[in-house]
């Protein structure tokens, strides 16, 4: 199915000005979007020589598999005495 730029034009100049910028921005989310490889093609890909950070090297390590509530609060630097 073609379709013409003319028309996605006169729909964007139609739009409120307020509505315009959410349109640049989900316009722009579709185009990275296609541009992104998906996991298949992750998947294939041959791994990089660049070496792991401490925190990536950290959660490789890691026994548990996932970070506590505790952990990604102090990570993050807030507050720990509120519940998720």
């Amino acid at each position: 199915m073609a379709i013409r730029k003319d028309d996605v034009l006169k729909l964007f100049e139609q739009l409120p000005e307020a509505a315009q910028q959410s349109a640049i921005d989900y316009l722009q989310f579709l185009v990275l979007r296609h541009q992104r490889p998906d996991w298949d093609e992750i998947s294939e890909l041959a791994p990089d020589d660049i070496p792991l950070n401490e925190d990536e090297r950290r959660q490789l390590d890691s026994d548990s598999g996932f970070m506590s509530w505790e952990e990604a609060m102090n990570e993050l630097d807030l507050p720990t005495d509120t519940k998720p």
